[in-house]
């Protein structure tokens, strides 16, 4: 308040009170910045302008016209030395405005900054700079780095290869610090910085190596929705409709298109939301609704399982017709005779037909694979697409090569391979199209979040006196914050808040996996997406959006299916040659087979009739370049983890991707905290001994005015036994000089006397002697796994009390359960020994750390990590981010601090100890089936590739023909997705199903 009555006494000057009032209003995307007012949407906005300005804005800034990129505005930051007051600050923001591209200006006193929004194509930055020195002050440029990370959706991937190309070519865009692609969901997760490179940008590297990419998010940190316009939009109309909606306050940006009649705005939620935006748009003379979802990467997914279940079909319409010439018409007498047929030379009828038949699968319905080859081709990599593309391009052009020359030869007898290229497409389009299906199904767990949000919404007014008047169905999209709405029993929240009125059970199964309905009462927070089990609850709603815990959610689980675990790095590797291995080992079976025949180095008898020793060595070729597949290996990994991922988050255990599982999997040592983790995180004050016959209202109400401004969960045990006695509205005197001492107490000035409350070891730090009394009183509640804590009244001790953290239900289990999984369990706590041995003899742990600060609880790991153990850390509070960060696997309880779960590898939502069991044993089962896949892909290729090469004919007469080595290329990545998604039916350990209930255990 000092301040701002400083910023107030130091106007002068018709334009510093706009600057203050700005000054006083932060943006939220630059927090500490002003918060501006939006572009004139009408004619007699400049006046306004000017009159805001006192004169400052005579110059009217060009507003961007359709063509848009030209005059798109930039946004600059300076450090500016000299401001001291409003009065310069509205002096700079003059100077400034009188530039002409300049929107808007704005000074920050306290920060010394200032925030100009300007057309480059009018002023530059160099320009601004300048006329601000001119106005007496220095000014430097601020280089601010925006990190965002957004998200697209890559289409046209087959195998490993594809995504290391999109990574490559994704990496390689200035202003990308990071890209990941996972094969398994088509989607690329790329960290930028937003002031070198856009999201078009990006859109356009992976276009420019012949891949389709669509953007699911842009990672900028606000609210989008999508609106839909009826009518026809023109140039005018467009810009009414973005003048009206920019000038609403918090509308960050608008872009409109006018073919699909869509508006996008991105917005602060804390400002403005979408009902404003309908009104704002009808109120134009148009008529708006919330755009048709389209369903995002579901509709892509569908969209392409379509094509490839048309493509099979009509290949199948041409396939099986040559099939049937081929291979069984040739049998039946009547109509041999008619395929025999000769119709120039030697050229027959089943052979045109073949041709015929066979021509439209290979350069039609085959195209995808023609496509596909370029595009690898054209960047120096090659795919499954170009091993696809040679096999039976090779068969179909020796195929015609036949067939030319029967044309026009009176004696050459050959055979084609028509059926050969055609079934293999076939075959393989087949697979490719139920491999899509089963890698849908391996994200179906985030498909189901996003179910959980109910479509419609009951929307609640009120009157001046705070009754309910009116209620209305919404749609669900259109609830803003503030909003107040109405749960029905068995009704679903439809989005994050606090509850108002009523009371009731809700089921947080859905989102924690707590399977009991937790009560809600007034003052409660509810989570959208949850069930109301019996009572009407009305909401008041706090979070929407991409804010929503749902929403976070289903981000986390994202960003965990997308993230690469190390083991895959190794397959990754392999697959960068594969396909160049592949075409050499095909080329040189071709070639040995070929030779073999030619010198006579095996019996005529081995040849089939009616092909000779060229054509034998051909198809052993085709078949080893197409029953080789990189697909197989490139999807171990990736599904596996999106699988386990899923599951975890369906049973309340959020794992950050296969880093964590593959980390978890092979942790041997776990290093618990004490407080909130093993124990409930909530002290009671259980015993208390006042000294010196002093009153105990007295005595109280002194210990309560020190530790009233005590955040710590200690001081609020004390405050609230305090509060049972002086009662709940006690006014607590004044308490001066506070200060509280980390990991010892606090101490104050209350009513002229010291008083510090603390630990026993501050006390002998300070050489306060304690009486005999006091310390068996100590020593009692220490054997109890109790903390003790003394009282000093001006240097004496005037009481002790005894606090108690309740241990959670089940924490001696789960020890013993981990103690038979072959884990090592370690308690480290900042609470003083003799608790710390006591709480860890009754969990059954034998190893303690006690009295650690939070970097000893980071060396303790360390320590175990030199050790050559491979260590997780279980933790909840701020202290605990240093050791959670050092582990190897990082879990954070869900109940604990924000810092905590986003320095955490996994986070349990339920709080419950036995989660920690569930995600090592999850991690565990998920490697399994990842090494399980790799087996298959590798042993697969490893024994399929020499039989494909004829190593088993000469002793077994057994060769693969291309359409079956086709068929069993196909099969090897569909049945590596389905091993995948065995893990849905993951179980916990059944020792857990049969302990209590989570609750709270008094010591």
């Amino acid at each position: 308040m000092a301040s701002r009555a400083l910023l107030l006494s130091c106007i002068n000057g018709d334009g510093a009170s706009f600057s203050t009032s700005r000054l006083l209003s932060p943006r939220p995307r630059y927090p500490s910045m002003p918060k501006y007012p939006k572009e004139p949407s009408s004619s007699s906005s400049s006046s306004a302008a000017a009159d805001l300005c006192g004169g400052g804005g005579d110059v009217e800034a060009p507003a961007p016209d359709a063509e848009g990129e030209k005059k798109r505005r930039a946004v600059a930051v300076f450090s500016v030395t000299g401001v001291t007051c409003a009065a310069c600050a509205g002096s700079v923001e003059k100077a400034v405005k009188r530039l002409p591209g300049i929107h808007d200006a704005a000074v920050d006193v306290l920060n010394n900054r200032a925030q100009v929004i300007f057309y480059p194509a009018f002023v530059s930055v160099e320009e601004i700079r300048e006329t601000i020195e001119d106005a007496g002050f220095e000014a430097t440029l601020i280089e601010e780095d925006i990190k965002l990370v957004c998200r697209l959706q890559i289409k046209g991937m087959t195998c490993s290869s594809c995504s290391s190309a999109v990574e490559s070519a994704l990496r390689a865009v200035p202003g990308v610090q990071k890209a990941a692609v996972a094969l398994a969901t088509e989607e690329a997760e790329i960290h930028f910085d937003s002031k070198l490179v856009k999201i078009n940008r990006l859109v356009e590297a992976v276009e420019g190596i012949g891949y389709g990419a669509t953007v699911i998010t842009t990672g900028e940190d606000r609210n989008r929705i999508d609106l839909k316009i009826d009518g026809a939009l023109d140039e005018r109309s467009i810009l009414m409709i973005k003048d009206s909606l920019q000038s609403l306050p918090g509308v960050d940006d608008t872009n409109i298109d006018p073919i699909l009649h869509k508006v996008t705005i991105s917005y602060n939620s804390d400002q403005a939301g979408p009902r404003n935006f309908i009104e704002v748009v009808e109120s134009a003379g148009f008529r708006a609704s919330i755009y048709p979802e389209a369903g995002g990467r579901e509709m892509l997914r569908n969209e392409e399982i379509k094509q490839y279940y048309h493509s099979f079909l009509w290949s199948l319409v041409f396939t099986i017709p040559v099939f049937l010439i081929s291979m069984v018409f040739m049998y039946i007498p009547g109509i041999k005779n008619v395929l025999d047929k000769k119709i120039v030379h030697m050229l027959t009828v089943g052979e045109l037909l073949r041709w015929i038949l066979s021509t439209p699968v290979q350069f039609v319905i085959g195209r995808r694979f023609y496509t596909g080859s370029y595009k690898a081709l054209r960047h120096g990599s090659a795919n499954m697409d170009v091993l696809i593309a040679l096999g039976t391009n090779t068969a179909y052009f020796y195929s015609l090569y036949s067939i030319v020359r029967a044309a026009i030869s009176p004696n050459f007898k050959g055979t084609d391979f028509f059926e050969t290229s055609s079934m293999l497409i076939s075959f393989i389009l087949l697979g490719k199209y139920l491999e899509i299906l089963a890698k849908g199904k391996t994200s179906e767990a985030i498909a189901k979040l996003m179910d959980l949000a109910p479509e419609t919404a009951t929307l609640l007014a009120y009157d001046g006196e705070g009754q309910v008047v009116n209620e209305r169905e919404i749609d669900s999209r259109l609830i803003q914050k503030n909003d107040v709405i109405k749960v029905v029993p068995g009704g679903k929240v439809a989005s994050d808040g606090t509850v108002i009125w009523g009371q009731s059970y809700v089921n947080e199964s859905m989102i924690t996996g707590e399977s009991r309905p937790v009560a809600k009462r007034k003052g409660d927070d509810v989570i959208g997406g949850t069930v109301n089990e019996n009572g009407v609850l009305h909401v008041r709603v706090t979070r929407v959006g991409s804010e929503s815990a749902l929403s976070q959610i289903v981000r986390l689980v994202e960003s965990a299916q997308m993230a690469k675990a190390p083991v895959q790095k190794l397959a990754d590797r392999i697959s960068g040659y594969f396909v160049p291995l592949v075409i050499i080992l095909a080329s040189l079976t071709w070639l040995a087979w070929f030779l073999a025949g030619k010198f006579r180095s095996y019996p005529k008898s081995w040849i089939p009739s009616s092909t000779d020793s060229f054509q034998l060595a051909l198809q052993f070729g085709i078949s080893v370049m197409v029953i080789a597949c990189p697909c197989a290996l490139g999807l171990a990994t990736p599904t596996a983890v999106m699988v386990g991922t899923g599951v975890g988050a369906s049973q309340g255990v959020l794992i950050k991707g296969g880093h964590a599982l593959e980390g978890a999997h092979k942790v041997n040592c776990i290093v618990f905290d004490k407080t909130g983790t093993l124990t409930t995180g909530k002290p009671i004050l259980v015993d208390r001994k006042i000294l010196n016959k002093m009153n105990t209202r007295e005595f109280f109400e002194y210990v309560g005015s020190a530790e009233v401004n005590s955040e710590h969960p200690l001081a609020k045990a004390i405050i609230q036994y305090a509060k049972n006695i002086l009662g709940e509205e006690h006014v607590w005197p004044e308490a001066r000089d506070f200060e509280s001492v980390t990991g010892y107490g606090v101490k104050s000035t209350v009513r002229d006397k010291e008083v510090i409350v603390g630990s026993k070891s501050w006390m002998s730090r300070l050489g306060i002697p304690i009486p005999t009394e006091a310390s068996e009183f100590l020593m009692e509640a220490e054997e109890k796994a109790q903390t003790g804590i003394v009282v000093l009244l001006d240097g004496e001790v005037v009481g002790v009390l005894a606090v108690s953290d309740p241990l959670k239900t089940n924490a001696r289990e789960v020890i013993s359960l981990l103690t038979s999984m072959k884990v090592e369990c370690i308690m480290v706590t900042g609470d003083n020994l003799g608790t710390a041995k006591a709480i860890a003899e009754e969990v059954g742990i034998d190893s303690v750390v006690a009295e650690a600060k939070p970097e000893n609880k980071a060396d303790k790991v360390k320590e175990l990590q030199m050790s050559g153990k491979t260590v997780a850390m279980v933790g909840d509070g701020i202290n605990d981010s240093p050791a959670l960060v050092s582990a190897d696997v990082g879990i954070a309880i869900g109940a604990g601090t924000d810092i905590a779960i986003e320095a955490a590898d996994i986070v349990l939502m339920k709080s419950n100890l036995e989660d920690v069991i569930t995600a090592i044993d999850l991690s565990r089962k998920t490697f399994s089936r990842i090494r399980m896949n790799y087996v298959w892909a590798l042993g697969y290729n490893i024994i399929g590739i020499p039989i494909a090469a004829g190593a088993l004919f000469p002793s077994t007469r057994l060769r693969l023909p291309p359409w079956v080595a086709g068929a069993a290329m196909a099969a090897s990545s569909v049945s590596v997705v389905c091993w995948s998604l065995l893990l849905k039916y993951y179980r916990r350990p059944k020792e857990l199903d049969r302990l209590p209930m989570e609750g709270i255990k008094i010591n």
